[in-house]
C-alpha cells in the first residue's frame, strides 16, 4: 500500500518511518477492500500465461527481441 501523503524527500521519509516505527505518529491503515485484492492478485498471476498460450511462437519471438533490445539498449 502507498500512502499519497509520503514525503518525497529522503530525510522526511526517514523521519517518517522514525515516527511510525517508535509510536509516535500512527502507521498507515490499509482500506482496500481484501476481497477486491485477492481478485486482482489472482488475474495478476494467470494473466501472463494466458497472453502467451494466446500468441504464436513468431509473436513471442518477436516480443522477446523486443525486450532485449529495450534491456540492452542502454
Amino acid at each position: 500500500m502507498t500512502d499519497p501523503k509520503r514525503p518525497r524527500d529522503p530525510n522526511q521519509l526517514a523521519k517518517s518511518i522514525i515516527d511510525i516505527a517508535t509510536g509516535q505518529q500512527p502507521s498507515p491503515v490499509d482500506t482496500r477492500d481484501p476481497a477486491a485484492v485477492e481478485l486482482g492478485r489472482k488475474g495478476g498471476l494467470k494473466g501472463g500465461a494466458a497472453r502467451a498460450a494466446s500468441m504464436t511462437p513468431e509473436q513471442r519471438a518477436e516480443i522477446a527481441k523486443k525486450a532485449a533490445a529495450a534491456r540492452w539498449k542502454k
